[in-house]
C-alpha cells in the first residue's frame, strides 16, 4: 500500500485516464480529491470511486485555467484532508482545427488549460507540499511526434515537458518530485473521436492501444517512493508505438 494516509489531487478526474488514476490511487490506500471542470461529473467520480473502497474521495469542482479556482481546490483539499502528498495534472483539453482557421484566441484556449493549469497547481503545490511530495504532469507523444490539426494540443503538451525539466530544478531543493510521462493512443473518447482517427488518415493498430488503467499505473509508479530519484523525467508510455519506423 505505497499510498496509505496520503492525499493526492488528480486534475481532470471525472472519466478517462484521471478517473483510473483515481481508482489506482485508492487501491494503494490514498484518499483522493477529484478535480474537474464539471462540479457534478466530480462529485459522481467520487462517488464511484467510494464505492470502489475509497477511505475519502472527494469531488470538486475546478477550471485548471483559473488560477483563484486551483488555489481554492488545494485550499480545500488542506481543509478536508489536511495535507496533500501528490498532484497529477492530467487535466486536458484538445481541437481539431487548421492552423489557418484558427486565432490566437482559439490558442490559448487550449494553452491555458493543458499548459498554465499545470503551473498553476505547481505553484500551488511548491507552496504548500512537504519533502516527498510528488508532482505527475500528463503530456502526450504528440509532444514530439504528431499530426495535423492539432498544433496547440501539441505546442501546449512539449511546453509541459519544458515546465516539467525547469520545475523539476528549483523543486529538488523543496524536497518534491517532478515528473512527465508521455501517453500513446489510448482507449478514450479523445482518441475515437479524432477526426483523423476516424477519416482514416490516422492508421491504429488495436495491439497498440493502451487502456486508462495501463497510464493509471505508471502515475502510480512516479508518485511513489518506489520513484524517488526519478526526478524531471518524460516516460513514453505507448505500448512501443513510437519505435517503430
Amino acid at each position: 500500500m505505497r499510498f496509505t494516509d496520503k492525499v493526492a489531487i488528480i486534475t481532470g478526474a471525472a472519466s478517462g485516464i484521471g478517473l483510473a488514476t483515481a481508482k489506482r490511487f485508492v487501491s494503494e490506500g490514498a484518499r483522493v480529491v477529484i478535480a474537474d471542470i464539471d462540479e457534478q461529473k466530480a462529485r459522481a467520480a467520487a462517488d464511484e470511486v467510494k464505492t470502489a473502497g475509497a477511505p475519502l474521495a472527494i469531488g470538486i469542482g475546478c477550471d485548471v485555467s483559473n488560477e483563484a479556482a486551483v488555489e481554492h481546490t488545494v485550499t480545500q483539499t488542506f481543509e478536508q484532508c489536511g495535507r496533500l502528498d501528490v498532484v497529477v495534472n492530467n487535466a486536458g483539453l484538445m481541437v481539431f482545427k487548421p492552423i489557418v482557421e484558427q486565432n490566437g484566441e482559439d490558442f490559448l484556449k487550449i494553452l491555458n488549460v493543458d499548459l498554465l493549469g499545470a503551473f498553476y497547481f505547481t505553484k500551488q503545490a511548491f507552496l504548500r507540499m512537504k519533502p516527498g511530495s510528488a508532482i505527475v504532469n500528463i503530456s502526450s507523444i504528440h509532444a514530439v511526434e504528431t499530426e495535423p490539426l492539432v498544433a496547440s494540443y501539441a505546442a501546449a503538451k512539449a511546453a509541459l515537458l519544458s515546465l516539467t525539466r525547469s520545475s523539476a530544478l528549483e523543486a529538488k531543493a523543496l524536497g518534491i518530485r517532478v515528473n512527465a510521462i508521455l501517453p500513446g493512443a489510448v482507449d478514450t473518447p479523445m482518441l475515437w473521436n479524432n477526426p483523423n482517427v476516424l477519416s482514416g488518415v490516422e492508421k491504429i493498430d488495436p495491439a497498440d492501444v493502451g487502456h486508462p488503467e495501463d497510464i493509471a499505473a505508471t502515475i502510480a509508479y512516479l508518485a511513489s517512493d518506489d520513484a524517488k530519484f526519478v526526478q524531471g523525467a518524460a516516460l513514453r508510455v505507448d505500448g512501443g508505438r513510437l519505435s517503430r519506423l
